[in-house]
């Protein structure tokens, strides 16, 4: 049952959406930079119920609207391993075909308006279409467990011009590995006119032969900021000189806010230990500028079932979400202060993730295992935990991700269905308009088995009328569509101009920055495309150079910011093999 768009969000949205594509690649073969590493362990399965629906199995990839799209179905992954698929200038990598694979079923109909929904790939609904789970957070705890203040340890001062790289002793070797201001790999060698350099690059620190977690990067005017297993290393954003730390966590670094607040702040989180039953439940707030630390606090459990084995860290405001697998507690990014827990609400909803930035938005799983079993997503007071809207999501579609939270753009899948669909709400909740594009679209998106990351997507951009989404290219080129929140319907689109992938960063001004991938011999690009007007050909900002191609190209993931005329690149997975000559992080500008 539906409601016009014209009724309060009281009721089911009318629906729309495009599929976040595989992961990033492994490296090329013959690349000296590194190779897929390891990846980490798989997590332990949670109980059924209180908002923990079955994890779904592996489908063919099947074309937009219910047509056949080849080949491209994927080999069922070993638990918590991704498939071996290709990616952005990865050409020649063809995934296996998948024995045994249910064909496509006919168009469905779309849960919110009764149109036909879009179809989803194989092993991305697998992998996102997973109902309520991990991303809840504490329940608040005793006086035990309250923040207490870190040591108010200064950071030096970066109008100071810098005497030299120092590792964590103190001493003269680079933290982060390389020399900074130097060129030790030549990756500038032989650089051709209109290319862009390599401002500066640094190894990846040392790992666990199992491999390791380096998500977060935050980039400042100031300084470049980069976590990586138990460190978190910050490098001068021009020439790349160690600005403070590094510094080092007793254990390895779990969760981390992706974004930063406006005065520059972040928060990490630890794990308690390193045994089997170690949680991920030890935080620590970071200036990013400074390297001083803040409060510090741990996250205490919750109810049965709702565990801080697993966290997830955002930012809106001042306000620091931190959730677990079935709750949420936010405190004060300033002083720690508790400001509210998201608890179980109405029939048996239980908080499953949030997306933060410049709003709060929760989903939550209800009725696990009932015949009302569904999706809700709400708005939250940032400061008070007060729902300013409630939309609740028709049975059988789950939101697996959050394009952008303002305006709110989801992306949902329906598992029975194997259909995806990409809806709009409005600032009330209420139904904006639908994904109505005939397209295969591939923003990047990382794994997420037994939990709902919400905010896991890159290339994907937004503004407060349009939503960019990159197009699915086997080969070549492939395109970036404009597509009117208003309506669903394309407004232009953008072809790549190189035969690689091209991806949304950003919207700057009248201006969306995207990312042209690498090709074996060349160098990636960042260019800038008009969002107005008649003419939408993108024009080079940076081309870089041929000779760091294979470096650029050797992520197995990565994450990627352009800030101040500069284009950062960094890996979010160490591989842990001493064999491998890995690279952290690459600063690139002209």
């Amino acid at each position: 049952m539906t409601q016009p768009p014209s009724q309060p969000p009281q009721g089911p949205p009318q629906g729309g959406f495009g599929p976040p594509p595989e992961t990033p690649p492994p490296a090329a073969q013959g690349s000296p930079y590194g190779a897929p590493p390891p990846l980490p362990p798989a997590p332990p399965t949670p109980q059924p119920g209180y908002g923990y629906p079955q994890q779904p199995g592996p489908y063919a990839q099947p074309g937009p609207y219910g047509a056949q799209s080849g080949p491209y179905a994927q080999q069922p992954p070993a638990y918590g391993a991704p498939p071996p698929t290709p990616g952005y200038g990865y050409p020649g990598q063809q995934p296996p075909q998948f024995p045994g694979a249910p064909v496509p079923p006919p168009p469905s109909r779309n849960p919110f308006k009764g149109r036909p929904a879009l179809m989803l790939g194989a092993a991305v609904a697998a992998l996102l279409v997973i109902g309520g789970t991990v991303y809840a957070v504490t329940s608040g705890g005793g006086d035990d467990d309250k923040p207490t203040a870190g040591g108010s340890q200064a950071g030096p001062d970066l109008s100071v011009p810098p005497s030299g790289p120092a590792d964590a002793s103190g001493g003269s070797d680079d933290a982060g590995g390389g020399t900074a201001g130097a060129d030790p790999d030549n990756l500038n060698e032989g650089r051709q006119a209109g290319e862009s350099k390599v401002l500066w690059s640094k190894d990846a620190p040392d790992a666990p032969a199992s491999g390791a977690d380096a998500d977060g990067m935050w980039i400042t005017d100031k300084v470049a900021v980069k976590a990586a297993y138990k460190e978190v290393f910050a490098f001068r954003a021009g020439d790349g000189n160690t600005a403070w730390g590094p510094i080092t966590f007793p254990q390895k670094i779990c969760a981390v806010t992706p974004q930063k607040s406006a005065d520059d702040k972040i928060v990490v989180a630890y794990m308690s230990g390193a045994s089997d039953r170690a949680k991920c439940n030890q935080l620590q707030v970071l200036d990013l500028n400074t390297g001083a630390k803040g409060w510090s606090g741990k996250v205490a459990d919750g109810a049965l079932f709702d565990s801080a084995l697993s966290v997830e860290l955002t930012l809106t405001g001042t306000t620091l979400m931190v959730g677990r697998s079935q709750s949420g507690t936010a405190y004060d990014l300033n002083t720690g202060a508790k400001l509210f827990d998201k608890v179980r609400y109405g029939a048996a909803c239980f908080p499953a993730a949030f997306a933060g930035g410049a709003k709060l938005i929760v989903v939550s799983s209800c009725g696990a295992s009932t015949s009302t079993e569904h999706d809700e997503v709400q708005e939250l007071d940032p400061k008070t935990g007060a729902a300013r809207w409630t939309r609740p999501i028709p049975k059988g579609w789950a939101v697996g991700r959050t394009y952008s939270v303002d305006p709110v753009v989801l992306y949902l899948t329906n598992e029975d269905k194997k259909s995806w669909n990409i809806s709009t709400l409005k600032a009330d909740g209420s139904f904006r308009s639908e994904v109505a594009v005939d397209e295969s679209f591939a923003p990047v998106c990382g794994w997420a088995i037994l939990e709902r990351d919400l905010q896991g997507c890159q290339g994907v951009a937004t503004d407060a009328e349009t939503l960019y989404l990159p197009t699915k290219a086997t080969t070549g080129a492939n395109e970036i569509v404009a597509i009117n929140l208003a309506t669903g319907k394309e407004k232009w689109r953008a072809k790549s101009p190189a035969d690689e992938s091209m991806l949304p960063l950003k919207v700057e001004g009248a201006q969306l920055i995207a990312y042209v991938e690498p090709s074996y011999d060349a160098g990636g690009q960042v260019v800038s495309i008009p969002v107005t007007g008649s003419s939408h050909t993108p024009t080079t900002l940076l081309k870089n150079p041929a000779a760091a191609a294979d470096v650029e190209n050797g992520f197995y993931s990565r994450a990627y910011d352009w800030v101040d005329g500069r284009f950062y690149l960094s890996t979010t997975r160490l591989s842990g093999r001493d064999e491998l000559k890995e690279k952290l992080m690459l600063a690139y500008g002209k």
